[in-house]
């Protein structure tokens, strides 16, 4: 088949080079020259494990090539993905501008019967929008459909090679088979559904692993006030088939590109329609209000951030990313500067100086190049993120003879070690 791919963020890449894997003719494409060159030359502006080795085979292969050229990308396309971003608005709804604008300009080159499908994370009733501006563009006949993504960055190569299911979003046979078709060599099971249930299943999904979130959260704030321990209280819980011991993460919140977005946008579009009252609101709420609350019940314990030299560890949202979108880190580290502490940090991938960058931010620090160096003479250690080189990192190298606080921010350390070592030890609904 000949796939044409719009947008190569995240989704977009990975999704070009794996279809690109089975044999397919696939064109990724974006207005992004800089990107675009970049991608030509396998270079990804992103870490992904195993991705850049992917887009370097396929292109070797010339199963895969990229172009800012929408009648290029689009003439000869039998299928086509939009995958752009759909950030949230200022009202928190998803912001729908640039998956309208991909649609408007590959609409007069549509050959006939092509299928676009919208695989960008947007709201029940998009395919409609979709349509009509399509029709406004071309009188070629084509056809619609939705195919939500359920990657996990980090994992997003293997994720899309092995998924749990395949869901499908038409109205039409035809359009069933030839989604079908693609997505046969997955070998996973697809299910068919109404492009509506489709762009709410995505939602849904990512709503529901947050809300897990959420409340663990809240019965390790419990736990804190009854001596339980959340890591405890976890194992009793777990073997209950109803209740399963997945995705139980004490921590600092949920982050990233996809969960604070989406619940954000869930939260928003149930208030547009009519539904404020519901749980999507509330958890929003708590996970937003939930580090400014633990970093003031921390600042009680060690007896102040101010004059504290703190060493950070971990500024990506989860390990195996250098994605900073929504990460702790990024609100740990001006709280802790807005009370008077001096930061360093270390993450193995993350650029601090990036985000800034990024994200037009003035706010400053050090970013140690080693782990060794960002803890040296700190005052507290956070833990922020699991990366194997700080759970792995042996921190009585780097005890000094003073006082120093050492905050388990995801319960991934030994209590007893860490105060073995010298460490006054805090971790997250479990015993300090």
């Amino acid at each position: 088949m000949n796939i044409t791919i719009i947008g190569t963020g995240f989704v977009g890449v990975v999704t070009a080079a794996v279809y690109a894997s089975f044999g397919h003719q696939v064109i990724g494409l974006d207005v992004d020259e800089q990107k675009i060159s970049s991608l030509k030359k396998s270079q990804v502006p992103f870490y992904e494990p195993g991705l850049e080795e992917l887009l370097k085979e396929q292109q070797a292969h010339h199963n895969l090539s990229f172009t800012t050229d929408y009648q290029t990308a689009i003439k000869d396309a039998e299928i086509i993905f939009v995958t752009v971003g759909t950030p949230s608005a200022p009202d928190g709804q998803a912001d729908l501008r640039f998956v309208f604008a991909s649609v408007e300009s590959l609409a007069p080159h549509l050959q006939k019967q092509a299928i676009v499908v919208i695989k960008s994370t947007v709201p029940p009733g998009t395919l409609d929008k979709v349509e009509e501006l399509i029709h406004s563009h071309t009188e070629t006949a084509f056809y619609t459909a939705a195919v939500p993504e359920f990657l996990r960055e980090g994992s997003a190569v293997a994720d899309t090679l092995h998924p749990d299911r395949i869901v499908l979003g038409a109205t039409n046979e035809q359009v069933f088979k030839k989604l079908e078709e693609l997505h046969r060599p997955l070998q996973a099971p697809m299910i068919r559904v109404k492009p509506e249930s489709a762009q709410m299943a995505k939602y849904a999904a990512n709503a529901y692993l947050a809300t897990r979130i959420t409340f663990i959260n809240q019965i390790a704030d419990l736990c804190e006030k009854n001596g339980a321990n959340v890591e405890e209280v976890v194992v009793a819980i777990s073997p209950d088939k109803r209740i399963g011991a997945h995705y139980w993460y004490p921590g600092f919140g949920y982050g990233g590109s996809c969960f604070p977005k989406d619940v954000k946008e869930l939260a928003a579009y149930s208030r547009a329609i009519g539904e404020s009252d519901n749980l999507f609101n509330k958890v929003n709420d708590l996970n937003q209000d939930r580090i400014p609350k633990l970093l003031d019940n921390f600042e009680k314990k060690i007896g102040g951030w101010e004059n504290k030299q703190v060493a950070v560890l971990g500024l990506s949202f989860k390990p195996n990313t250098d994605d900073m979108r929504e990460s702790p880190a990024t609100l740990v580290i001006p709280i802790l500067l807005s009370k008077g502490a001096s930061v360093t940090s270390f993450d193995p991938m993350a650029d601090w100086q990036r985000f800034l960058r990024l994200e037009k931010m003035e706010k400053n620090h050090q970013q140690s190049e080693t782990l060794k160096q960002a803890v040296k003479d700190a005052d507290v250690i956070i833990a922020l993120v699991e990366w194997p080189e700080i759970i792995g990192f042996d921190f009585a190298e780097t005890k000094t003879t003073k006082q120093q606080w050492f905050i388990d921010a995801r319960n991934q350390f030994s209590p007893t070690i860490i105060k073995k070592i010298g460490y006054h030890y805090l971790g997250l609904g479990r015993p300090s």
